[in-house]
């Protein structure tokens, strides 16, 4: 007879059952809903199911708080734990959720009381390292990580939180590298090793493989929130706004108070709204080859020749500039000229002075007067030492600027006027700028 394939339970029974609950099975729920997407409304329909119960036991309560936590709402998980049993998976979680706020000694407390209670003692460290990491002191999360020894130097968690500390404290990335593909290795679905190798191809404009890496890290449940925003900007970047909006909405659905998912989205949908007229675009392009043409290269008159020349007019580009009656108020140009030049204009596309009335804007001298002399030297600095989100960093690639003095050259309708750069991105430069005391263009 064919064996039966196993029945997996459901997550709803793992959850409400009277049975243990504990690290495996908190494992099962996330890898579940991991591996099918479709499973997370249960964990929803569990957490009203225990919320609405009216008394609710210790341990149902320590079940109600892990739910919580997977579902992003960290204060809520906090209270529940606090009033749970006081074991060891109530206070290891109470520090996820104190984590996820960015409360790191209060996280640091609750995984020491963790262990206490009988937590493993090594998971425990490696959280404790991963808060003192968060909180600067990379020298107190390496010496953590020095002192552990035997099989928890070969799990993924260990090698990603050494990968990740060295990469906060050393400029290392081929050593961050291999810790982080080993920890892969391990865990496939590790994802903060994912996301770690995923900014480091990103950082490097590897953008296909970092598209590849940030995909895994975010299907990893719970939801890696960077590797969706990173994950957003880069569909962005190529123009895949739905792809994107998909992202932020993914983080909305877990954090729908998360400011910069809701600013990111509504810079894509705006974007989708948005006709790109490749066309026009492409007619944009062959009319600047034309304009470039030199004017020596057409067989005309040496009387107009010699005009055009006087005037200082070289290529095409340069009658576009100019009426028709400018070139008749030149010396020895009359109608003969004009014609043959009209026809040679035609002949191109193009017509004389019919871009006479645009005018080119440029960067307004600045003024450094009244900046210090430190203030002054942070001009010739590289914009990369203002530490500029990616996708900020980006639009500063596309318009061509490369110190902090070219930055504050332009306005912030300059900025607006790039790709990508929407109003978030311009507050960020602003809140940059101000903590070296300087300002863009006109503010």
């Amino acid at each position: 007879m064919a064996q039966m394939p196993e029945v997996q339970p459901q997550l709803k029974d793992v959850l409400l059952s009277n049975s243990s609950f504990g690290p495996n099975e908190i494992k099962f729920v996330a890898e579940r809903i991991c591996n099918d997407f479709s499973q997370f409304p249960q964990l929803k329909e569990v957490t009203r199911e225990l919320e609405s119960q009216p008394a609710r036991t210790p341990a149902s309560s320590v079940r109600l708080g892990v739910c919580q936590f997977m579902l992003g709402r960290y204060s809520d998980a906090i209270r529940t734990l606090e009033n749970a049993d006081g074991g060891a998976l109530a206070q290891f979680y109470q520090g996820k959720s104190h984590f996820g706020l960015g409360a790191y000694d209060r996280a640091t407390q609750c995984y020491e009381a963790a262990k206490a209670a009988g937590y493993d003692g090594d998971i425990c460290q490696l959280a404790v390292a991963e808060c003192n990491r968060h909180k600067r002191d990379t020298a107190g999360a390496m010496a953590i990580l020095d002192n552990m020894f035997g099989p928890i130097e070969q799990t993924a968690e260990y090698l990603y939180q050494r990968g990740a500390t060295i990469a906060a404290n050393t400029d290392n990335p081929d050593e961050v590298c291999k810790l982080y593909e080993r920890a892969v290795e391990l865990d496939e679905q590790h994802a903060g090793a994912l996301f770690g190798l995923a900014l480091e191809n990103d950082r490097r404009g590897n953008d296909e493989k970092a598209i590849e890496l940030y995909q895994r890290a975010a299907a990893v449940f719970p939801t890696n929130v960077g590797a969706l925003l990173n994950l957003g900007l880069l569909y962005e970047d190529h123009e895949q706004y739905e792809r994107a909006a998909r992202c932020y909405d993914r983080i909305l659905e877990s954090y729908p108070a998360h400011d910069r998912a809701s600013l990111y989205r509504r810079d894509a949908i705006a974007s989708m709204d948005e006709k790109y007229d490749h066309e026009r675009e492409m007619m944009k392009q062959q009319i600047a080859g034309v304009m470039s043409i030199p004017i020596a290269q057409f067989e005309l008159s040496v009387r107009s020749r010699n005009c055009l020349q006087k005037m200082g007019i070289l290529m095409l580009g340069d009658l576009t500039k100019v009426s028709e009656s400018e070139l008749l108020n030149s010396k020895n140009f009359g109608e003969t000229s004009l014609v043959e030049i009209r026809e040679m204009m035609a002949n191109k596309g193009l017509s004389i002075g019919q871009f006479s009335n645009a005018t080119e804007v440029e960067d307004e001298p600045m003024d450094v007067s009244h900046l210090s002399p430190d203030e002054q030297a942070l001009l010739d600095r590289p914009i990369s030492d203002l530490n500029l989100s990616v996708r900020a960093r980006k639009c500063m690639t596309r318009l061509g600027l490369a110190t902090i003095g070219e930055l504050i050259r332009k306005s912030p309708d300059d900025l607006l006027e790039c790709k990508n750069f929407g109003v978030t991105s311009l507050t960020e430069v602003r809140e940059k700028l101000t903590q070296v005391s300087l300002k863009l263009r006109g503010e």
